[in-house]
């Protein structure tokens, strides 16, 4: 028998009799649930990205409702995901298939595969899941597992290691079953092959696994490059006039866009004298119409390629004080309905 159907038959056999891991979308063919689960496990885990999943589903029961919400709605049930740039390519998929489309997603993957937000796993995710089409997903568990079974020592984050997994992976691919068999490829490596401690004691392919037989099972799938984390220092002054804080909404190409924020200082660890210092120059603040009255330790936010360290001034101002450009005042019940970056939205929980 070749390897390839070989090893499918090993996998789907696993999957139909020992699989037991459980999601909310698993099954579903309706191809706008399976796409905005896809979107929302980019970069997210599954045990975070199922609850949010739930309460899109519920807000939002079709790709056309999900169209025609406010951006500002659909942030704040997206707030503390994260990736913010996925929400709006969510958004604008969403209005592009409710008006181009009439609410019909495409099914050929080449057309899935345009959508913006959309790259060559998602859609072949939709493509197997929703129409059965012949696609293979290649995602991290789908290294793993094919970098460890078949011994491959290319790297999986190098050009010629991704189009060599990608082509091994479609060879591989059932396609009779294409949809199934990538469930059980993704679900074998999330719950059997993992990352760290894989169970390789009853593993259906410990007797042909290269990894298990050269004892390389840690090393493998290999990786070169190596993410460079950038630190970012913030300083943001949490403003209130009778009841108002001052906010604005980020724009621009940087992190966070559209999310909400409190004036905002970005540069070296400063002293809080310092920081007031600088308030005072660009505007922000007022010399002797306002009172510091506290300043919280430094919390800490880890993006991909970023920390983020910030910390809060709590400032109240007096009754002469001005409203500096770019901001807007903004009662504390408006404030819970507005979208923040999660270190702000933690701290304003706690503050409160």
């Amino acid at each position: 028998m070749e390897p390839s159907k070989q090893f499918a038959l090993r996998l789907l056999k696993w999957h139909r009799e020992k699989n037991t891991r459980q999601m909310p979308w698993k099954g579903e063919k309706d191809p706008y649930k399976i796409w905005l689960s896809e979107i929302i496990l980019q970069q997210t885990r599954v045990e975070q990205g199922w609850d949010y999943y739930n309460r899109f589903i519920t807000t939002y029961p079709t790709i056309q409702q999900l169209a025609a919400a406010t951006d500002e709605r659909v942030y704040k049930l997206w707030e503390g995901l994260g990736y913010y740039s996925r929400c709006r390519n969510l958004l604008a998929t969403a209005r592009l298939i409710s008006t181009e489309r009439k609410g019909q997603f495409p099914s050929r993957y080449e057309d899935i595969l345009v959508l913006k937000g959309v790259g060559p796993y998602t859609a072949a995710a939709i493509a197997s899941f929703a129409f059965n089409l012949p696609h293979a997903v290649v995602d991290g568990n789908v290294f793993r597992v094919l970098a460890r079974v078949f011994g491959i020592t290319l790297s999986s984050d190098s050009t010629e290691g991704k189009k060599y997994f990608t082509q091994l992976a479609n060879q591989l691919l059932d396609p009779r079953s294409p949809g199934e068999y990538n469930q059980a490829i993704m679900d074998f490596g999330a719950v059997v092959c993992k990352p760290a401690a894989p169970l390789c004691t009853g593993c259906p392919f410990q007797r042909t696994c290269k990894a298990y037989q050269q004892g390389k099972v840690e090393e493998w799938p290999v990786r070169t490059k190596k993410t460079t984390v950038k630190d970012r220092w913030f300083d943001y002054l949490v403003i209130e006039n009778r009841g108002r804080f001052l906010l604005r909404k980020r724009i621009g190409k940087d992190i966070w866009a559209n999310l909400y924020e409190f004036p905002l200082l970005e540069g070296n660890r400063l002293s809080p004298k310092a920081v007031l210092k600088k308030a005072e120059g660009l505007g922000l603040l007022t010399s002797g119409q306002y009172h510091a009255v506290n300043i919280s330790p430094w919390h800490e936010q880890l993006l991909s390629h970023q920390k983020i360290h910030a910390r809060f001034f709590d400032v109240e101002l007096g009754p002469k004080a001005k409203k500096p450009e770019g901001y807007v005042w903004v009662s504390r019940k408006k404030i819970t309905e507005l979208a923040f970056p999660r270190l702000i939205a933690k701290y304003w929980t706690h503050r409160r």
